[in-house]
């Protein structure tokens, strides 16, 4: 039997195996590129975000599975050809790490982007998001060291052990950041607060909620200065929130008239301003009922407070302002005086009371 050069040189494992690896190589991964594109345009023409999903988080895992089959296909070349010593090279191990690693980074990514879905959905989530993704990562992370370990022959149960004496010696040292950080839990499930809130704290600070995170709360005040609060704190102060359970508050302003002043026509007119002002400034609520309680016989002066609505509290300030001006000018135009601090002295009464003495 004539045996031809070429075919030969082919069958040399030198050269038989690189071509091979490489030809499967080409095949696998195109194998995967068509999976892939084919997967992308069905996902595409539903409305499902799990599916999609899906996709995202399988592409590194498909890789990796992909590198996995190549180590077996060597394998199988390396025992095909006889080649030796192929006992010294750790396939089984390869192959393990790379699977188990495969399912770990499709868990992890497939939970990191089903916690950032739900977020969009619920508040609840949304104010949680950085917390909720680092248990779930290092849940998972944790999990499958332990899974790879014990698949690759490493007893655990020491390892066990270990963790559970070192986590209590931890959990002593860190007491401090473990209370803001299940203080943070506390926060993120009781909602006392959220994220774009606008709160004041027992101390007078005020501004809007930026972050909750794991150790701390970020407050941003209306001056452009942060403020940085444990949460451990923060969980047991008393909390205004203006936003809840809703944005719109009432916004009380204090008047005073003339005693001479006919209170009726007081009223008729500062409903009138204060309607007004509701309805044409942006930040007023057109449809609130507004009222007038009249309430003090002061030293100069009768006085009552005016109820108006803001849409949020960083407003009111506005449509206060704005409903002052027009009530004064207002005033002046129908003849109604506010009158300054003054004290009376009453001839009258007082020359009274001194001839009945004489």
């Amino acid at each position: 039997m004539i045996e031809h050069p070429v075919l030969e040189a082919v069958m040399q494992p030198w050269f038989f195996i690189p071509l091979a690896l490489t030809l499967s190589a080409i095949s696998l991964f195109l194998f995967r590129f068509i999976i892939l594109h084919w997967l992308k345009k069905w996902t595409n023409s539903t409305h499902f975000i799990f599916d999609s999903l899906l996709v995202r988080s399988i592409a590194v895992p498909l890789t990796l599975c992909t590198v996995m089959v190549l180590f077996i296909i060597l394998e199988q070349l390396l025992q095909f050809v006889e080649a030796p010593h192929t006992e010294l090279i750790p396939f089984r191990g390869v192959k393990i790490i790379l699977a188990v690693s495969s399912i770990i980074y499709f868990i992890d990514r497939f939970l990191f982007g089903a916690i950032g879905y739900y977020a969009s959905k619920s508040a609840v989530v949304s104010n949680s998001q950085s917390i909720v993704r680092g248990i779930t990562r290092a849940g998972v992370l944790s999990i499958g060291i332990l899974v790879l370990l014990s698949s690759l022959g490493i007893s655990i149960t020491p390892i066990l052990a270990s963790l559970g004496i070192t986590s209590l010696a931890v959990a002593l040292a860190l007491q401090p950041t473990l209370e803001n950080f299940f203080s943070g839990v506390q926060l993120v499930v009781d909602k006392p607060i959220r994220v774009g809130d606008f709160i004041e704290l027992e101390s007078g600070e005020q501004g809007f909620v930026e972050k909750i995170g794991w150790r701390s709360t970020w407050l941003k005040m209306l001056p452009n200065n942060m403020i940085i609060i444990p949460n451990s704190q923060l969980s047991k102060s008393r909390i205004i929130n203006y936003f809840y359970p809703n944005k719109e508050l009432s916004v009380p302003v204090e008047v005073n008239v003339h005693y001479s002043s006919d209170l009726e026509f007081v009223e008729q007119v500062t409903l009138e301003v204060a309607r007004k002002i509701l309805i044409e400034h942006e930040w007023g609520v057109d449809d609130y009922n507004t009222f007038v309680i009249y309430h003090t016989f002061d030293n100069s002066s009768i006085n009552f407070t005016v109820m108006l609505r803001a849409k949020e509290y960083f407003n009111r300030f506005w449509v206060k302002s704005a409903f002052i001006k027009a009530l004064h000018k207002r005033y002046n135009e129908e003849g109604i005086v506010i009158p300054f601090p003054i004290t009376a002295i009453n001839t009258t009464q007082e020359t009274a009371q001194f001839n009945n003495t004489q």
